[in-house]
């Protein structure tokens, strides 16, 4: 019924019969050119030829006349993205809601079978249905999630069709997202999350089996619809019309590569197999708190400690054997975000307690005068870098619901510019950050010891909160070294190595070496990360995101467009005046949408066009 060919328009015959349109994926023909003088009006509006079409029509033929396969003109003009085409044909009466081929389906479920948003739209605001059923029971929307056309669901939500809408067997489309789409597959974008976004129901069940949307993400071992249900709280232990649960399908899989080890903890949970205090969440936040802090100080105690070198060799081995069984059994993975601000407050709890209690007896004024000044700053700037708004890009529902019809009926979908996660447009310089799943303006990176992303509204405060925290270490080495003169390197005589000042400081007070050793590291590393700040903002003019990923990226295939010299970057940066550069207007990132360059835009689902069904 269908032949495959290359989209030309006026082109020749095509071999090939492939039994449905849902054969895209075969290899196409590439017939050879021809004149379309000859063809009838149905090989005209297959092969888009719109002024064989139009002399046709002038002339009398019937534009909702169905062919012999009980086809109309608007079926293949939709089946083929012709929409110049469909426009003519509906301006001159032709039905958008006909009925024809062999699934009974409308022009609207002949277009959305085979991703074509652009025709969608054409037949959505000629007043097409997208409820009508075809011979198979299948709307619109369950054709589109069937096939993973996220674009297209999200734009039949947007234009009021219900994302619940059950078919003939109460299947929902979130059920045929979880069980059609595979993560795995051809399409690239997964409709799974975003029909939850938009309301869908994760604990209706279809009448055959009684199965929810879990049980078939796990039919389908589909890791990614099984994590995203899972996340928006799909029940474990809903049982179907078998008495099975999701939990009693994923046991035996509980082993299995393609299941993420989010969901192998929730299963050994709910399965019982830890501990009652183990599985307390808030237990285990709190271990996970306070081990830094622990292992810290016994550390540092063990090397204080006069004990022999096998004893502490022997201690360290003990907390590392501890560790690791806690880690084992009593952390969680889905709390790893914050072992690293639980390390960097362990680490300056005990550099402050140090400064206290050991290395202040000694400091000389102007070294305390800094380090309660320096300390101020430091906590302001950590605050805001942590607890702060990075610049988060948020809309209401029915913002959400505009915007996806604005850039559906605007041309399509990019996904440099839409966010399928957030359903919102993407300013320019914005990402979806995949640890925080929101998106944010002028997008820098994800910073795990602060646990926050930065971006346009606190990347100045983290900026500060690196210059502080290396002011603080340099404050501390000063400080070290002071202490040892007086405690430690008083009775040595002049002439020693530098090797003798550090063995003869570490024998004297290990303590305090140890906190010295933590802050040289944190000096390195602090150190770079500022430097490499610096020459990103100044030198190149980007964000760490768009160094990294300048490639993906069509506005730096030309050139940087944001650098504008190394002394106007950081004006602009800081938003202030000096050396006589004068800083530009502070540019508002989360409601800029344009770049003063042409930047070209391609529609989400472009490689459809090169295909046409005959």
């Amino acid at each position: 019924m269908y032949a495959l060919q290359m989209q030309t328009a006026c082109q020749g015959d095509g071999t090939g019969e492939p039994d449905d349109p849902s054969s895209l994926h075969q290899e196409p023909v590439r017939p050879a050119t021809q004149d379309c003088s000859s063809f009838d009006i149905v090989r005209a509006t297959q092969y888009g030829a719109l002024e064989r079409v139009t002399q046709l029509v002038e002339a009398g033929a019937d534009v909702n006349q169905p062919d012999s396969e009980n086809v109309t003109l608007l079926h293949w003009a939709a089946i083929n993205n012709r929409k110049d085409i469909v426009k003519y044909l509906i301006a001159k009466g032709a039905v958008v809601d006909a009925i024809g081929g062999d699934l009974a389906s409308t022009p609207l479920h002949w277009a959305t079978r085979q991703g074509h948003l652009s025709a969608v739209v054409i037949l959505m605001r000629a007043g097409a249905d997208p409820t009508l059923r075809d011979c198979e029971g299948f709307s619109c929307i369950h054709l589109a999630a069937q096939f993973g056309y996220t674009a297209i669901v999200a734009y039949l939500v947007a234009k009021g069709v219900n994302p619940n809408m059950p078919d003939r067997s109460a299947m929902t489309p979130l059920m045929w997202s979880a069980y059609k789409v595979n993560s795995l597959s051809f399409y690239s974008l997964d409709p799974t999350r975003l029909l939850l976004t938009l309301g869908a129901s994760h604990s209706l069940t279809d009448n055959l089996y009684g199965n929810t949307a879990l049980h078939w993400a796990i039919i389908a071992k589909n890791n990614t619809a099984i994590s995203i249900l899972v996340q928006h709280g799909a029940s474990l232990d809903l049982p179907n019309f078998r008495n099975e649960t999701p939990m009693t399908l994923l046991g035996p899989h509980i082993s299995a590569t393609w299941l993420e080890h989010k969901i192998r903890d929730e299963i050994k949970e709910k399965q019982g197999r830890t501990r009652t205090w183990c599985r307390d969440k808030k237990i285990r936040w709190y271990c996970m708190v306070t081990t830094p802090l622990i292992a810290f100080y016994v550390i540092g105690m063990v090397l204080q400690s006069g004990w022999d070198y096998l004893l502490k060799l022997g201690a360290f081995i003990t907390l590392y054997v501890a560790v690791y069984l806690m880690n084992h059994f009593v952390f969680d993975e889905r709390l790893f975000h914050v072992l690293p601000v639980s390390i960097y407050f362990a680490t300056k709890m005990w550099i402050y307690i140090t400064w206290i209690f050991w290395l202040g007896i000694h400091a000389a004024w102007y070294l305390w005068l800094l380090f309660v000044g320096g300390s101020v700053p430091l906590w302001i700037c950590f605050l805001q870098s942590w607890r702060g708004d990075p610049g988060i890009i948020t809309a209401t529902h029915e913002d959400k619901l505009n915007t996806i019809i604005e850039l559906a009926e605007s041309g399509g979908f990019e996904p440099q510019w839409f966010c399928s996660s957030c359903l919102v447009r993407r300013p320019i310089r914005s990402k979806h950050c995949a640890t925080c799943d929101r998106c944010v303006a002028r997008f820098d990176h994800h910073c795990p010891w602060i646990n926050n992303c930065i971006g346009a509204h606190n990347h100045k405060y983290f900026l500060g909160f690196l210059t502080s925290v290396l002011g603080l270490c340099i404050i501390i080495l000063f400080a070290s070294v002071q202490y040892w003169q007086f405690e430690c390197w008083s009775n040595l005589t002049n002439g020693h190595s530098a090797d003798n000042y550090l063995v003869a400081a570490a024998t004297c007070d290990a303590w305090v070496m140890w906190v010295a050793a933590n802050t040289s590291l944190h000096f390195f590393w602090v150190g770079t990360l500022l430097a490499c700040q610096c020459y990103q903002i100044m030198v190149l003019g980007m964000t760490t995101n768009e160094r990294v990923n300048a490639g993906r990226y069509k506005h730096f295939k030309q050139g940087n467009p944001f650098h504008r010299g190394a002394l106007q970057n950081a004006a602009d940066f800081c938003n202030f005046s000096f050396c006589g550069v004068k800083a530009k207007p502070s540019s508002d990132w989360l409601h800029s949408f344009d770049l003063k360059q042409s930047i070209e835009k391609l529609p989400l689902l472009t490689q459809k066009d090169n295909f046409q069904y005959v």
